[in-house]
């Protein structure tokens, strides 16, 4: 009984979405040029992880976006899975 306990506990802790981690969009943001999928890093946890502002990077280093996100549009990263590579199209400013 203590070992299950403890084992949801670690689970439960290894999928809590901390600062620095990477995350995955689970929505599309067309006006941030950004997709369902993409991957960004958490800089900040809003109200105990009701929120996250996140940074999403281009390979060369260039940030695309800088965002405040709703816990239920991210979700960690699971285990074997894969990035996939794609060309930005950022919106036109108006």
């Amino acid at each position: 009984m203590r070992r299950a306990w403890r084992r949801r506990i670690r689970q439960r802790y290894k999928a809590m979405i901390k600062e620095l981690n990477q995350i995955v969009l689970k929505e599309d943001l067309p006006e941030q040029g950004l997709q369902a999928g993409d991957i960004g890093t958490v800089v900040l946890i809003h109200q105990n992880g009701k929120g996250y502002e996140v940074e999403f990077v281009a390979l060369d280093g260039e940030t695309i976006a800088v965002i405040s996100l709703f816990a239920n549009q991210v979700r960690s990263i699971k285990e074997r899975e894969i990035a996939n590579v794609r060309c930005v199209e950022l919106p036109l400013a108006a």
